[in-house]
């Protein structure tokens, strides 16, 4: 399986252990790299990655070079762990993946107001 790049903010501590119980979900994870976008905005522009929708939604870089962000890039995370495989195909309901996705932009912007990073 190729390998795909999950960009996170490594200076986020809640990031940092979203990262740590992904890596720990399933034995068969496998073919995921992670990328730490602190301080990285030349490179990710580069990609054409907006370095405040980094910060604000994630992004993924799939085995074709394609960018993927927010709920389409969770979709494809969850697709590299077989046990959680049926809860990428949920994400990618149409009314769900609405709902989950405002409410994601939500809790996010939140998160980053309430540590005094927006």
């Amino acid at each position: 399986m190729a390998n795909i790049t999950v960009f996170y903010d490594g200076s986020c501590p809640r990031c940092v252990k979203d990262r740590e119980r992904y890596e720990n979900l399933d034995p068969a994870y496998e073919g995921v790299e992670w990328f730490d976008i602190t301080g990285q905005d030349d490179y990710l522009k580069s990609l054409g990655i907006d370095p405040y929708r980094a910060l604000t939604e994630l992004h993924v870089l799939n085995e074709n070079g394609q960018v993927l962000q927010e709920l389409d890039a969770y979709i494809l995370l969850l697709g590299r762990i077989p046990r959680y495989r049926w809860i990428g195909w949920l994400l990618g309901l149409p009314v769900l993946k609405q709902f989950l996705s405002a409410l994601y932009r939500w809790s996010v912007k939140r998160r980053l107001r309430r540590a005094g990073r927006l």
